[in-house]
């Protein structure tokens, strides 16, 4: 058992405790990928931990947004941390969960320009925007410049639904969609933690799957 006087754990060490969960021909394909994580609010922030936790390799973090009060109830920051760039809040914390995974961070808002160059070195996209005019503009800027990458998306999770509205389906041979679909937080003028992270969950899952090269749902 480790403790807070042991040595810090080596990467081989940490890459054996993967392979005896997953196996080595699959933890060789999930630290030999890089996943694109657009958005690190709540949907972000718990997918992240999620991908590093399983041993995805690489991770390219996006999100313009420092870390706020409001934050709090959803998303995966401290109180130690208002006021700083979520990447660097959230990468903070990926390297005490995961601290060999690749993370590389880009302190800007995705747009219709820059997403080409953002993108591009991903295997996999995950859009978890907040706002649907974001949303809508990173799924049509993906399938229009990057046909052939994997796109996991999310649409509805908002308010005290039942959890089992929540699902994954795939909606194009490339595009994933996970959520109610339905629930707007404009209307409902609320999210919950757990909801937001169960959404989370699916699209970390579909994200795992597409990699395990079980991809079809």
């Amino acid at each position: 058992m480790w403790g807070a006087a042991d040595r810090y754990p080596s990467r081989e060490e940490m890459r054996q405790t993967l392979v005896s969960r997953h196996g080595a021909e699959l933890q060789t394909k999930l630290e030999g990928s890089t996943v694109a994580i657009c958005g690190l609010g709540g949907l972000g922030s718990n997918l992240a931990i999620a991908l590093a936790r399983a041993g995805v390799g690489r991770l390219i973090l996006l999100d313009f947004d420092q870390v706020d009060i409001t934050n709090l109830n959803r998303q995966q920051y401290k109180v130690s941390q208002l006021g700083q760039d979520k990447t660097q809040a959230l990468a903070e914390n990926l390297r005490e969960i995961a601290p060999y995974v690749s993370l590389t961070c880009h302190s800007v808002r995705v747009t219709e320009e820059n997403l080409p160059a953002l993108l591009q070195e991903a295997d996999i996209i995950c859009e978890a925007f907040d706002q649907p005019e974001a949303k809508a503009m990173l799924v049509n800027g993906v399938l229009e410049t990057l046909p052939g990458k994997a796109l996991v998306a999310a649409s509805g999770m908002a308010g005290l639904g039942s959890p089992n509205a929540i699902r994954t389906r795939q909606v194009g041979k490339h595009f994933y969609l996970c959520g109610d679909e339905a629930s707007d937080v404009a209307e409902l003028g609320s999210l919950f933690a757990p909801q937001v992270m169960l959404c989370a969950a699916h699209q970390a899952q579909t994200v795992l799957r597409i990699l395990a090269g079980e991809d079809k749902l």
